[in-house]
């Protein structure tokens, strides 16, 4: 095997006092390089660690290289040690430490021991000074990480500690090898989540997440790397939060935040937070091409510069194809790069930019007893007839532009500082039809002209975003107190318009409004345990928000006479949030967590009066379960298991309402619910998580006791019961001389029957997607199979009262079931080239 050298050397004393040497807390040995040769003699590279006051690895510099594979490896597992920091006194100081790291040949049968380690305690020197090598103490087990190359890296924050049982970091890691459709595929790996789409290869997913239906983000709070998504008072409705721009192969991590228990989640954050974090592992360039079922084609090329850090990349991704079914092609194309930089030894700055365009149709849906019948314009056979259309006219196109600049200090006394500015413009058309012929009143002596409609926005958004953590203590305990601000200005031109069935072109306006919305909000979060085996945690944040409305379609002309259609309204709100969670260690592998917390849901500024106290939806949420957790740094393996029980209460909950095309008001809701999830990783060979989630929402009947949770009309639309697997499995097998590196991979969904309106429920959906791929040197030729079982599934579904027959035929006031068809089997093959440019660097 191999031995990890770790040791700590310094050359002198402070004058005034002398200078304790930090103590390993946390030490997780690297792996040998993945495709490298076992070294037949003992390897060694000769790291400068830099150990700051918190006891972190801020910086890891290679001193002597053993070659580029074996610096990464070494590099990788000396920025996830932790240490208990030097002191000068009680003062934590930085220090300085060379550190040789061996990677001995493996021992032949019988195994030897390790050697063991050098008997001598450690020397310690004023910080900034290099202490010479010493033999350090052997390591134990691998750590399965494959790490990315930097001469100079710069170590990550730890994650912070959850707020709850359903506060989720999520690393992708291996499980990026699962088929996913898009970057918004990602939030399957929270439990409980459920993605579905009615309007094509372009349009934002629904989201069912613990019990909610939030449509397309008016429930979730989205984010990217602290840039907000959520799209205020968007036409298609209130929070619209678009993730296609987001390239997949540049995520590397999530962090879902199931309720509203951390005081650092704002506005949407009624079922929760979202926030994709981004980073690429692999140094150099990837370029993959695909192509497959339907004609389908896509491209991706990304790249991380050699020297640098995960923080550093470029990428491109490019995807086109007519769709599987009529009136379904798409194409779009986006490009995202980020930059770290170091301003000194203390200050990070870190520049993101991402622009992205698309253009996509959509079939919408279509009734479920024309397609039984045989009605529907498609030739007779099932098929024909299952993925068919009534409105060609329906899709949409969209344009975002986005930067960000974040700068992070430390500041003395171990405080810490992060500050961040943003802006993003944004425009999309959308065009559906959910209803044919039904609500169209046309003038007296006209046919009908149709109940399409035509939803526009186009929007800028600048914000700062900032926290503060001063680094205060309590006697000998550290306070983890935190201080942060959202200052976000928005500015929509927002309008709805019904369109012909013939040609598609406006005849009439429901709504256009101008709108502008400044929403600035405080939170103040605060970590204590007054007991080895408790832990508080709480917080409160307040929201303010000033609505400026120009409603560009009012009447031109009232009791009083003419007047000019337009009317400008202005509106204040503000809403306090507290949230907390306590925390009880039972063992060291075992934590029971209990959170509370308040949250809401701002106004959609086209229902708002003139001088109103704009109201709020407003949440509240308990939730309370156990987590558990083996293995980890130090060892081959890690599981994690997770279970809680919840329940919550909103004021006022939205449906979708198949006549306005859009959410609408229904009153207060609640719900009770549950969830387990597990993941195991084993080195580099294996990755499975599962969950599976069940919740129950209803409509309270008016005057019913609140703490009667499971009471009530059932909600529509809302899955009850979700599961969810992803596994991947990787390996290396000999042909002939060549080592083939392979992988194999599984996901599959299953969703219970979900609720319609009249008491009808949905079909269940089963869905299964597998990929497989061999890597020889650069080149890697991969296949995935989405919907492996080719089963005719219904991706959205409804239940209301329509007319597709046409503008003079006698509408039914028979509600019916109506469907968007989901994707069948669809294989896609996939050539990647790595181009690994380390050797290319000095």
């Amino acid at each position: 095997m191999w031995t990890s050298c770790l040791l700590f050397c310094l050359l002198g004393a402070v004058a005034a006092q002398p200078v304790t040497p930090p103590v390993a807390v946390e030490i997780s040995p690297p792996v040998l390089p993945a495709g490298e040769p076992a070294p037949t003699v003992p390897v060694v590279v000769l790291l400068r660690l830099t150990i700051d006051e918190e006891g972190e690895v801020s910086r890891v510099d290679v001193r002597e290289s053993a070659g580029p594979a074996f610096d990464r490896s070494a590099m990788a597992a000396a920025l996830r040690w932790r240490f208990q920091p030097a002191r000068q006194g009680d003062v934590a100081v930085e220090v300085q430490a060379d550190v040789p790291v061996t990677f001995e040949p493996p021992p032949a049968p019988p195994p030897e021991p390790p050697p063991e380690p050098a008997s001598e305690p450690p020397a310690v020197s004023e910080p900034g000074q290099a202490p010479p090598p010493e033999e350090p103490p052997p390591a134990e087990s691998p750590e399965s990480e494959k790490p990315a190359f930097a001469t100079t890296v710069r170590g990550k924050a730890a994650a912070p500690p959850p707020a709850a049982v359903g506060d989720f970091q999520i690393s992708v890691g291996q499980l990026a090898d699962v088929p996913r459709h898009s970057a918004s595929d990602l939030m399957l790996l929270a439990p409980g989540v459920m993605l579905a789409n009615h309007g094509g290869e372009g349009h934002a997913e629904t989201i069912f997440i613990r019990g909610f239906d939030a449509g397309e983000g008016k429930d979730v709070e989205l984010r990217l790397e602290g840039v907000p998504l959520n799209e205020v008072s968007h036409a298609h409705g209130h929070g619209y939060a678009d993730t296609y721009f987001i390239i997949p192969e540049l995520v590397d991590s999530l962090r879902v935040t199931e309720g509203p228990y951390d005081p650092s989640q704002g506005d949407f954050g009624v079922a929760g937070t979202v926030e994709y974090q981004l980073g690429l592992k692999r140094r150099g360039l990837t370029a993959s091409a695909s192509t497959g079922s339907y004609a389908a084609r896509r491209l991706a090329l990304v790249y991380g510069p050699p020297g640098s850090s995960e923080a550093n990349f470029v990428g491109l991704l490019v995807r086109q194809g007519p769709g599987f079914g009529p009136n379904r092609a798409y194409a779009n194309a986006g490009v995202m790069a980020q930059m770290e930089l170091r301003l000194g030894d203390e200050t990070r700055l870190r520049l993101l930019g991402s622009s992205y365009a698309a253009r996509f149709s959509s079939a919408g849906v279509v009734r479920e007893t024309d397609v039984v019948d045989g009605r529907m314009p498609c030739a007779a056979d099932a098929d024909s007839q299952f993925f068919c259309l009534y409105d060609p006219n329906q899709g949409g196109a969209a344009q975002r532009h986005l930067v960000s600049a974040e700068l992070r200090s430390r500041l003395s006394g171990g405080g810490r500082f992060v500050q961040q500015g943003f802006a993003v413009m944004r425009q999309m058309r959308i065009r559906e039809n959910f209803t044919g012929f039904l609500n169209d009143v046309p003038p007296i002596g006209e046919s009908q002209r149709g109940d399409a409609t035509e939803q526009t926005y186009r929007g800028l958004t600048v914000g700062l975003r900032g926290r503060y953590t001063p680094g205060v203590r309590l006697g000998d305990q550290p306070l983890p107190l935190e201080l942060g601000y959202i200052a976000r200005f928005d500015d929509v031109l927002t309008r709805s318009r019904r369109l012909r069935a013939q040609g598609g072109a406006p005849y009439s306006t429901l709504f256009d409004n101008q709108v502008r919305t400044t929403n600035v909000g405080a939170y103040a979060s605060l970590r204590y345990a007054p007991l080895s085996w408790l832990t508080l945690r709480g917080g409160v944040r307040l929201d303010t928000f000033l609505f400026a409305v120009e409603d560009q379609n009012r009447p031109a002309s009232d009791r009083q006479g003419p007047r000019i259609p337009e009317e400008s309204i202005e509106a204040y709100g503000f809403f306090a949030s507290p949230r907390a969670t306590a925390e009880v260690r039972l063992s060291p592998q075992l934590t029971w967590l209990t959170s509370a917390g308040l949250g809401a849901r701002s106004s959609d500024a086209a229902a708002l009066s003139d001088a109103e106290l704009a109201p709020y939806a407003r949440v509240t949420a308990v939730e309370s379960g156990l987590g558990w957790r083996l293995g980890g740094e130090g060892h081959p393996y890690e599981f994690e298991a997770r279970g809680a029980v919840f329940t919550t209460r909103v004021s006022q909950d939205l449906v979708f309402d198949e006549t306005a095309g859009r959410n609408q008001p229904v009153g207060p809701s609640q719900r009770l619910g549950a969830f387990a999830t597990s993941r195991f990783t084993l080195f580099e060979r294996l990755d499975v998580q599962g969950s599976v989630a069940w919740a129950h929402a209803t409509l309270p009947a008016p005057g019913a006791p609140s703490w009667k949770v499971w009471e009530g009309t059932v909600m529509p639309y809302i899955p009850q019961l979700i599961g969810r697997v992803d596994a991947s499995l990787r390996g290396q097998l000999d042909v002939g001389a060549f080592p083939v590196s392979w992988m194999l991979a599984l996901g599959h969904s299953a969703i219970g029957p979900k609720p319609l309106p009249l008491d009808r429920y949905s079909e269940p959906i089963f869905l299964f997607d597998v990929a497989a791929s061999a890597r020889w040197r650069a080149l890697e030729l991969g296949v995935s199979v989405e919907n492996l079982l080719d089963a005719r599934w219904r991706e959205a579904e409804f239940n209301y009262v329509s007319n597709f027959r046409g503008p003079d035929a006698p509408a039914s006031l028979m509600a019916t079931r109506h469907f968007s068809a989901g994707a069948p089997r669809t294989v896609l093959a996939t050539l990647t080239v790595h181009l690994d440019l380390q050797e290319a660097v000095p």
